[in-house]
């Protein structure tokens, strides 16, 4: 009974008011958030019915992820966290009734929704490495490793039921509720930012938010190599091993699904989040793990090994459903499992090495590398898939993510041997 417990996601962060608050809205939000993660490109792809249209949702989120990513976190840096926190939700309030209202006015125009992406992701490149540059603010720095879990635990698990609900009713509702949805479930961050004590930041004599704090916070970047390799291999991971972009096409095409929906959308869209959130539930040992680049190294292999297999179960499919979907579904699991103890390790690297004073820049180059990363596949995956094919794109994604990784871990073995004393 020990050992599960042991095994079992570490929750002593919740012991904290302002963290658990935004933990619980966390849980109404993300379901919202990832409602309209599916059905944007569900959307897309309906008009079209092009993977590459579907990819350029990658480019017309990456430019303003890059630009405002790094801007905000040079904000973060330099104004209160709790009003920059409050001003972003407002705006991913507002850029998601705009989702909403574009559905339910029948709209046509492919550009006009991804404009109205383009926004979404500006206010969110802001919002986000705000909100985890708060997190060494109010929690001690044992309990952060826990914290990160926890945190992808929950979008983990709200990624599972946005798929699953998603699928399901877009063919039964239309786009236009579930855009509403998301829209009224972000009241409940709205909530819990509010309610954060004030959080002004301690900002270095001379230093103003603008291009040439973003340039400082790559030059203290510079000096910090170990957190320079876990960006570099996080977008190996990424640009070459996610294939979400492709899932529309593979739902279609490979397992007969229809172009709006269905069950293999569904589940191939609530595959890696469901890995992710077992993972996430069964975290426990991530605080007592000391040598966190080496994990960082495996958790990645791993993941490339389970996009090979993922791969290789849609190119069996050839159209026929079951078993080669649950096939499909295990290996995307297994790679989501593997993406949230990354996640964990290389959040916490991050939090616990950089000063306070930079940790909003520092925070604002990982937004930009986890969440730029995938948009960089879904517009690379979207055009190699239109010559090869889905499943070979997604094969050979993954066949590179593990010869990267090993290539750029013994180049750099600093990385493998970075630890950090045990916390647990």
């Amino acid at each position: 009974m020990r050992r599960l417990r042991g095994l079992l996601a570490d929750t002593r962060p919740l012991q904290t008011p302002a963290y658990r608050r935004l933990f619980t809205a966390q849980i109404i939000t993300v379901i919202g958030a990832q409602l309209t993660i599916v059905t944007v490109p569900a959307q897309i792809y309906s008009m079209t019915g092009s993977s590459a249209y579907v990819g350029l949702t990658g480019l017309f989120g990456l430019v303003p992820l890059v630009v405002f990513g790094l801007y905000g976190g040079s904000l973060a840096d330099h104004f209160d966290r709790r009003r920059l926190l409050t001003i972003t939700t407002w705006g991913l309030i507002v850029s998601s009734a705009l989702f909403f209202v574009q559905a339910a006015l029948g709209n046509t125009n492919v550009w006009l929704l991804l404009g109205i992406f383009s926004v979404q992701q500006a206010f969110f490149a802001v919002n986000q490495p705000t909100r985890s540059a708060v997190l060494p603010r109010i929690l001690p720095a044992e309990h952060l490793p826990a914290a990160n879990a926890l945190n992808m635990t929950v979008f983990t698990g709200g990624a599972i039921a946005g798929p699953l609900v998603g699928g399901a009713l877009i063919p039964l509702l239309g786009f236009s509720w579930l855009y509403l949805v998301d829209t009224l479930f972000l009241f409940a961050t709205l909530w819990a930012v509010v309610s954060l004590p004030r959080l002004p930041v301690q900002v270095l004599a001379g230093s103003s938010p603008g291009l040439r704090s973003v340039v400082d916070g790559f030059v203290y970047l510079a000096t910090q190599p170990v957190l320079l390799m876990s960006f570099v291999i996080d977008l190996i991971a990424m640009v070459f091993g996610m294939p979400r972009a492709l899932i529309p096409e593979m739902a279609d095409l490979d397992f007969g699904g229809p172009t709006e929906g269905g069950v293999a959308f569904a589940l191939l869209f609530a595959a890696m989040p469901a890995g992710a959130f077992i993972g996430g539930v069964l975290s426990g040992w991530v605080s007592r793990v000391e040598r966190q680049g080496l994990a960082v190294i495996v958790a990645i292999l791993v993941w490339g090994g389970a996009i090979v297999g993922f791969g290789t179960a849609v190119a069996l499919a050839d159209g026929a459903m079951m078993p080669w979907l649950a096939l499909a579904f295990v290996f995307f699991a297994i790679g989501g499992a593997a993406d949230v103890a990354s996640a964990a390790f290389r959040s916490t690297m991050l939090q616990s090495s950089a000063t306070d004073a930079m940790r909003g820049r520092l925070q604002g180059v990982f937004i930009v590398v986890v969440a730029g990363g995938p948009r960089l596949a879904d517009v690379l995956h979207g055009l190699v898939a239109g010559s090869l094919g889905a499943a070979t794109t997604t094969i050979l994604g993954g066949v590179l993510v593990i010869v990267l990784t090993l290539v750029v871990s013994t180049a750099f073995p600093a990385f493998a041997r970075y630890r950090v004393p045990r916390t647990g």
